[in-house]
């Protein structure tokens, strides 16, 4: 696993995510996973899903939407901060009840329960990354956090383009 961040023993955790354009405004209300569920939440919660580093956060919205997307649809990739991080829960992967909630796939109900259950708890979790097991995701509960996160910035994304290139034949 890549090493937590310092920040999670000091003052300041940086969290990215990646959205649609036109959802860009909308990156701290959870509203997608409200509306559809999530890995570690079900539907009708709202939970805002972050990683820890830029990299992740784009493989995270790829490996849903694919990079074809990624190359011809606007994104932006947002930085946050929050000012604390003493409020992380951080989920160990020896932690999670069932090993195969860290490895792609469609989520359970039970891996929605444990998720649901630990945002109840803590309001911001650290957890391991399904997309890049050595990795880490931040979720949080908008609404429960503890802190409030704060728009450190917002830039347009644009993909390397080698990672859609045009076919050949």
């Amino acid at each position: 696993m890549t090493p937590l961040p310092a920040a999670l023993g000091g003052h300041e955790l940086v969290a990215w995510r990646l959205d649609a354009a036109p959802f860009a405004a909308m990156w701290n209300r959870g509203e997608g996973a409200y509306l559809a569920g999530g890995r570690w939440n079900s539907k009708g919660r709202r939970v805002v899903y972050c990683a820890l580093d830029p990299s992740t956060a784009i493989l995270e919205v790829a490996v849903h939407k694919g990079f074809k997307a990624l190359d011809t649809v606007a994104h932006v990739l947002t930085a946050l901060h929050f000012e604390d991080a003493r409020a992380v829960r951080v989920v160990r992967p020896d932690e999670v009840p069932n090993p195969n909630w860290l490895r792609p796939g469609i989520p359970s109900a039970g891996q929605q329960a444990f998720g649901d259950a630990l945002l109840v708890n803590h309001g911001l979790v650290a957890i391991p990354s399904a997309v890049s097991p050595h990795s880490w995701n931040l979720i949080f509960d908008p609404a429960r956090a503890g802190v409030e996160p704060v728009l450190r910035s917002q830039d347009a994304f644009a993909l390397d383009t080698r990672l859609h290139p045009p076919a050949t034949s």
